[in-house]
């Protein structure tokens, strides 16, 4: 605080510094204020420009000499380097002797070369000015303490890009960047969503001309460019907003309690799960010829993941009214949780195998919450092929387990042994089939597969053959010959069509 209220007193600048930073505020010579114009003439200092590609900037090279830098920019393989090359020209500068450097709108917002040479030189004078984003907030007429505000920079976006405010977003000085921006935006805002374009600002000639998303054309990126969107409610902040304003005017969400929503988490997860099964085998690294359709199967995914996230949100908001915790507690629960077990990525543990990375996450896990078995942490309420798996890989743990598929394989041929035995034996023929799947189970997770997934690929493989067969003939009239001529058949249109993959 004391070095930002040393610089307003210009007296004590323009008589002290070496170095002296000036901001030409966003437009143009007759914007840039008083004491600012006074040391950015003032012959007794030379003057360095970040950009001549501003209108102050040109005013001031017709009044002095002065020299820029954009012949840095030219040549630079990144914004990182060029600032700092920047930053290296205006030192050496200021060491052989007083020097005025001058930036586009104010030094101390998004000046980055600014702060470099603050690091530097701490003795720097700075002289303020208008920022772009008092000129923006003036041509839109918008006060940013009634609603807030988001100022993003085009060549920078957040990920997630999460639009709840009026947002300002700057440097959309190409159309490669305003491209980025727009699809960005477009992500989760409606095509018809008002889209501003703010040019010139500060200046005579400043425009504000708003578009609807879909139709900001790309031409209108520029050097002196600003965007802005003022988002209806929209993505994860618009989907929390719009359940709370559910609970309160929703009959049928009104009535709910973490209860009554607990089978609709159970049939969106089981939903969720078919969709997965409908995925690419092996997806996300599955080739790019699976001629997967863009509204495919992962549109499917995404509209059951957003059903799964509802029911998130719901119970959360449910929390939150009894006073316990809400979303955002959720999930900062969670980023410590998957921080505190990856002692390998965040701290000090080396983990250099999937193996390592699980031990550890298990040894973590049994510090966060202690079980007195390892049968513990599988619910009764799973698939019981999911349970089997589960409560086999805790049995494995201590090694009580086959060593390699294979020999699997020859346990699930032992228990079908067994079943064909009792098949004539009602009491007992169930009990051995429970055997055939438990083996079969642990014959997946020594292959690495889901089984619940693998039995949902293959009966909905089963499904569209048999659709196919439907197709082909009346199956009420075909003897068990032509049966199975036709599903043969249909497994080779099936094949024909699918994209390349493994076999089915």
């Amino acid at each position: 605080m004391g070095s930002r209220a040393a610089v307003r007193d210009p007296s004590r600048l323009l008589s002290a510094p070496r170095l002296l930073i000036a901001g030409l505020g966003p437009g143009d010579w007759a914007g840039v204020p008083a004491e600012g114009r006074k040391a950015l003439l003032d012959p007794g200092r030379s003057v360095i420009l970040r950009t001549l590609h501003h209108p102050a900037a040109e005013e001031l090279a017709e009044r002095r000499t002065v020299r820029n830098c954009d012949d840095l920019y030219e040549r630079g393989e990144s914004f990182q380097q060029v600032y700092r090359d920047i930053a290296d020209r205006v030192a050496a500068a200021a060491a052989a002797g007083p020097v005025a450097y001058a930036v586009p709108g104010s030094p101390w917002y998004g000046e980055r070369t600014v702060a470099l040479l603050r690091e530097r030189e701490p003795s720097a004078g700075v002289l303020d000015a208008p920022s772009f984003l008092d000129a923006a907030l003036r041509e839109l007429g918008l006060d940013p303490a009634e609603r807030g505000l988001a100022v993003l920079d085009g060549r920078n976006l957040p990920d997630p890009l999460l639009l709840h405010l009026p947002t300002v977003i700057f440097q959309v000085d190409t159309e490669r960047v305003l491209a980025d921006v727009l699809e960005r935006l477009g992500r989760t805002l409606p095509a018809d969503a008002p889209a501003t374009v703010l040019s010139d600002l500060g200046s005579r000639r400043a425009r504000a001309v708003s578009h609807p998303l879909a139709e900001v054309p790309l031409a209108a990126a520029g050097l002196r460019i600003t965007l802005f969107v003022d988002p209806p409610p929209c993505g994860l902040p618009g989907a929390i907003s719009v359940m709370r304003r559910l609970r309160r005017d929703c009959p049928w969400d009104r009535r709910q309690t973490h209860a009554s929503l607990a089978a609709h988490l159970v049939e969106e997860t089981f939903e969720l799960t078919e969709a997965i099964s409908r995925l690419p085998a092996g997806a996300p690294q599955a080739p790019p010829d699976t001629g997967l359709p863009a509204d495919g199967a992962y549109a499917d995914l995404e509209e059951e993941l957003g059903d799964v996230l509802l029911q998130v949100i719901f119970h959360s908001n449910l929390a939150e009214e009894a006073g316990w915790f809400g979303v955002e507690e959720a999930a900062e629960t969670l980023r410590a949780k998957l921080v505190r077990r990856h002692p390998h990525v965040f701290g000090e543990v080396r983990a250099d195998t999937s193996e390592q990375v699980t031990a550890n996450w298990e040894a973590l896990k049994q510090a966060d919450k202690p079980r007195d078995s390892l049968m513990d942490g599988a619910p009764e309420g799973m698939p019981g092929l999911n349970r089997a798996v589960k409560l086999q890989t805790g049995a494995a743990k201590v090694g009580f387990d086959w060593p390699d598929a294979r020999s699997v394989v020859g346990d699930v041929e032992e228990e079908i042994a067994e079943l064909v035995e009792v098949l004539d034996d009602p009491r007992a023929a169930p009990e051995e089939l429970g055997d055939v799947l438990f083996a079969v189970a642990n014959l997946a997770r020594h292959l690495g597969t889901d089984p619940e997934l693998a039995l949902r690929r293959a009966t909905a493989r089963f499904e569209s053959r048999f659709r196919m067969m439907e197709g082909m003939a009346d199956l009420g009239e075909a003897d068990v010959e032509e049966l199975n001529r036709l599903w043969e058949k249909a497994k080779q249109m099936e094949r024909a069509s699918s994209p390349p993959g493994p076999p089915a």
